[in-house]
């Protein structure tokens, strides 16, 4: 994604919380009013900037966080850099895009018939950019820059569920991994950058499964 001098998330079941901080968040859990988990100011830093470039790359615009600090570092053969496609243009497109990521993101609606598919996408593709990112703004409105408790309940969890799934999209499709086979990175050491963003995955996986449990 967007290079930056922010915060690398360490190895681990969740990003560390800076030295005094309150633990990282132990998932969400059912509450009265719907569901709650709590963030450490590290976590939501890198939630929000995760979920805010992958907005930007589907909507080509940027979506603007005063004060949530600057993503993980990356370079452009860093695996999280996500950057570099043209703002899509109402009307509808009728090709799949060339970057893997969003075409990740976007999938062709019928992928043994590319006439149909074109069409699909020219009336469709439109909406799904504009909910990806109305999901990924209901995230920021709802995280606080600085951590501590989200409170959840209706359209507002099902927007979070979109946003984390999209951006595990993005990470393991940069990584080369899926669900069928998250593994681990071929020569990947501590110090390769690659292996901070699989404990992102990981680390997201669990949220997104621990709001279906509390959900449902």
């Amino acid at each position: 994604m967007t290079s930056g001098a922010g915060q690398r998330p360490e190895p681990g079941h969740a990003p560390a919380a800076e030295e005094g901080e309150e633990d990282g968040t132990a998932g969400f859990r059912r509450t009265r009013n719907g569901v709650s988990a709590r963030f450490s100011a590290a976590q939501a830093v890198i939630v929000r900037n995760l979920v805010s470039q992958v907005a930007e790359l589907v909507s080509g615009d940027a979506l603007g966080q005063p004060g949530t600090g600057s993503g993980p570092p990356a370079a452009t053969s860093d695996p999280a850099e996500l950057a570099g496609v043209e703002p899509f243009e109402l009307g509808g497109p009728v090709t799949a895009p060339d970057d893997p990521v969003l075409a990740r993101l976007l999938p062709d609606g019928y992928r043994d018939d590319p006439v149909a598919a074109g069409e699909f996408r020219q009336y469709t593709e439109p909406d799904l950019r504009a909910g990806k990112v109305a999901a990924a703004r209901t995230v920021l409105s709802t995280l606080p820059a600085s951590g501590g408790r989200v409170r959840l309940a209706g359209e507002d969890a099902q927007d979070w569920l979109r946003a984390l799934n999209d951006v595990r999209l993005a990470i393991g499709t940069v990584l080369g991994v899926t669900e069928d086979d998250p593994g681990e990175l071929p020569g990947a050491g501590p110090a390769d950058p690659r292996s901070a963003y699989l404990d992102v995955y990981h680390w997201l996986g669990y949220l997104q499964d621990s709001l279906v449990r509390a959900l449902w």
